[in-house]
């Protein structure tokens, strides 16, 4: 797709949407609950390594489950599919992103690496030595998608922990049917700090773009993740990244996707581009309103829907 069009495309939909005012930034980590919630900006970055950005570019925010996919393609690459689906599963669960129902009533094993639980179960397979050295391990691989930093929000971080009851809750209920074999406190911890890292949209566009690039950071040209493994992570973007939306999204847009309660929302065409945008209004399901609406109109705009 030629440059100009696509800059001119994005352009269209930030000025298409600026206005758009429905929705409130989440509310339940207090520290989200306080940005400003009229930030937008939209992001693409292609495969040749051309980026295009326009709105509050500079404007950095938290990952949260945008990390989700990130974090299950490193687990994949430290222990293999075969383990990593020993304690976490590949089916949607219809359920809301952090549902605990399944753990107790359906199968002790989480559905999904995309909802709370199975991203918990799957912070728990990073390596280290110790906590430290986990939590470097997943900065320095956060630092080589986003071609970023890779700062953790400590308030961000702490709002998350102090509030974080359910979490703990679906942490135990891990622990107790022997899914998860680590300190719980401690892989918590992590899990919190991969949802705190600090992002820009180009960042998070560069992230995505290394999906839609097999795996290949299209501006370092580094090979950062193994293909089967972004096939294994977009499979799952598609089926379950939009939680209890998941298929209606699959339905009417057609690419892989994944949603954060700060706003975030990611989008992968495969050997295109990665397109992010942040605008921390939300919905009911978590998402993005005019993240959604951006992503969806790129999309019907150049027929980017897989089976188009």
């Amino acid at each position: 797709m030629e440059k100009s069009v696509l800059l001119s495309a994005i352009q269209k939909l930030f000025d298409r949407y600026q206005s758009l005012h429905e929705g409130v930034p989440a509310q339940y980590i207090p520290e989200l609950a306080k940005v400003d919630p009229n930030q937008f900006a939209i992001a693409v970055v292609d495969c040749d390594g051309n980026c295009f950005s326009v709105g509050d570019e500079n404007t950095s925010f938290t990952f949260q489950s945008t990390s989700k996919p990130f974090v299950y393609a490193l687990a994949l690459e430290q222990n293999g599919a075969e383990y990593v689906h020993t304690k976490v599963g590949v089916e949607p669960t219809g359920e809301v992103f952090n549902s605990i129902i399944e753990l107790e009533e359906k199968q002790h094993r989480p559905f999904n690496p995309m909802i709370n639980s199975g991203a918990i179960a799957t912070a728990a397979l990073i390596r280290g030595a110790s906590p430290v050295d986990r939590l470097q391990c997943l900065r320095k691989f956060f630092q080589e998608l986003t071609n970023q930093t890779a700062e953790i929000n400590i308030d961000v971080f702490n709002s998350e922990k102090e509030t974080a009851h359910r979490n703990r809750a679906i942490a135990h209920l891990m622990k107790h049917f022997s899914v998860m074999d680590s300190d719980i406190d401690e892989t918590l911890d992590l899990y919190f700090q991969q949802c705190s890292i600090n992002v820009t949209t180009l960042g998070l566009a560069a992230a995505a773009a290394t999906l839609a690039n097999k795996g290949i950071h299209p501006l370092t040209k580094k090979k950062i993740i193994e293909n089967k493994n972004v096939q294994r992570t977009l499979s799952l973007m598609f089926t379950c990244g939009m939680y209890d939306s998941a298929g209606e999204w699959a339905f009417n847009v057609g690419i892989p996707a994944k949603s954060g309660v700060s706003g975030a929302l990611f989008a992968v065409v495969p050997d295109q581009f990665g397109v992010a945008v942040y605008s921390p209004r939300i919905d009911s399901h978590g998402h993005s309103i005019r993240g959604q609406k951006v992503i969806s109109d790129l999309a019907k705009e150049f027929n980017l829907h897989i089976f188009g």
